[in-house]
């Protein structure tokens, strides 16, 4: 799916996640693991498009709190190769 992407948005979310997995790579320090990363930039990444109740709000938060950890986990073998030489 990756790859069917505009190459904007696939140059964007490779950058994004990047940034993210380096911030993961230094959890010892911040505290801040991919699970965590995940809880507080999932909200802001995908959201339903209508309003929907609290409960369905929070399931699927929970989603895309699990689709975005995956991301951050995997970004080398999802984005390609040494994602920490765009910086």
């Amino acid at each position: 799916l990756v790859n069917q992407l505009p190459e904007a948005n696939l140059i964007l979310l490779r950058h994004l996640f990047g940034v993210l997995h380096q911030i993961e790579q230094n959890s010892g320090v911040n505290q801040m693991n991919a699970f965590n990363l995940a809880l507080c930039i999932a909200p802001n990444m995908l959201w339903l498009p209508s309003p929907t109740g609290p409960e369905e709000e929070s399931r699927s938060t929970k989603k895309v709190a699990l689709l975005v950890q995956f991301l951050i986990e995997n970004s080398g073998e999802i984005f390609g190769g040494d994602i920490a030489a765009l910086f």
